[in-house]
């Protein structure tokens, strides 16, 4: 089992950037698969990103490739999402999950994250 703790989130500007990390506890972090999903008020659920366990595989959803770009350190048991270019549009909160499987479906990941507001002002 893995706990995962989501930050740096926060209010930015419309073309500025943020990195969001996922602190993982316990020594299993470099078994999981990693992904970040991110949810909009009164929208499902989406897939941004995802990484394995090694880093050597990633993908990412149409609206974020591009501008976004995921990671690890499994030494420090910590995973990252890297936004540039942010839109108004990526607005949500950004859910850290992890997964025995690379999936993009929200449905395979076992273990979340509470989640961290990004705001991207006009």
């Amino acid at each position: 089992q893995v706990q995962l703790v989501e930050s740096g989130g926060g209010l930015v500007q419309a073309g500025g950037s943020l990195r969001l990390s996922c602190a993982a506890n316990g020594r299993t972090f470099s078994a999981y698969v990693m992904a970040w999903f991110r949810q909009a008020p009164g929208k499902e659920r989406q897939f941004v990103a995802t990484i394995n366990q090694s880093g050597n595989a990633l993908s990412y959803g149409d609206a974020v490739r591009g501008r976004f770009t995921i990671s690890r350190d499994n030494a420090k048991n910590t995973g990252y999402l890297q936004m540039s270019n942010l839109k108004p549009e990526d607005t949500a909160v950004y859910y850290c999950a992890a997964a025995g499987r690379f999936s993009r479906r929200v449905e395979e990941y076992d273990y979340w994250g509470r989640g961290t507001q990004v705001t991207v002002s006009s």
